[in-house]
């Protein structure tokens, strides 16, 4: 592969990476994309398994992802429901303010949905910090698995 193309696939990775920590475009399938181009395009069992082992890593943090918050959530008893109004006027948000608008809107909306359903403004608030978290643990389990990702597959251009 040329440097060019290899500094496109980079660039792609990168682009990435701020579509795990900002969710405009899907990072985890751009970066998954990105290293399978480069795969195809290099050959050879060390594009190959560097293929495999990104894969591997996004697949297991992709499951540690919706999992490992939503038990959280669960515990701390925020419904799935709150969470949904939550995303749902995040999206909201996100058009109404850009990027700034999808997390202030999943607050908003998520602590509005908890005040309707606890009537307790301070229960509702801390209800909304827990998902809020749960949300934040998410995304920096999907960053954790983007990066190790990205990082086989940098390691393997530079090393090979």
């Amino acid at each position: 592969m040329s440097p060019a193309a290899e500094v496109v696939v980079g660039l792609a990775i990168l682009i990435g990476l701020i579509g795990v920590v900002v969710p405009i475009i899907p990072g985890t399938l751009l970066i998954l994309a990105a290293i399978l181009v480069w795969a195809l395009m290099t050959g050879g069992a060390t594009a190959w398994t560097v293929f495999a082992l990104a894969a591997l890593a996004l697949v297991i943090t992709g499951v540690v992802k919706y999992t490992w918050p939503g038990q959280r959530m669960r515990a701390g008893g925020v419904p799935n429901r709150s969470v949904m109004v939550g995303g749902l006027v995040g999206i909201i948000g996100f058009f109404v303010v850009p990027v700034v608008g999808l997390f202030l809107g999943f607050i908003v909306g998520t602590y509005v949905a908890e005040l309707v359903r606890l009537r307790n403004v301070n229960i509702a608030w801390a209800s909304t910090l827990h998902a809020v978290k749960a949300v934040g643990l998410s995304m920096v389990v999907e960053l954790f698995g983007a990066l190790i990702a990205a990082g086989l597959w940098l390691g393997a251009v530079v090393l090979v």
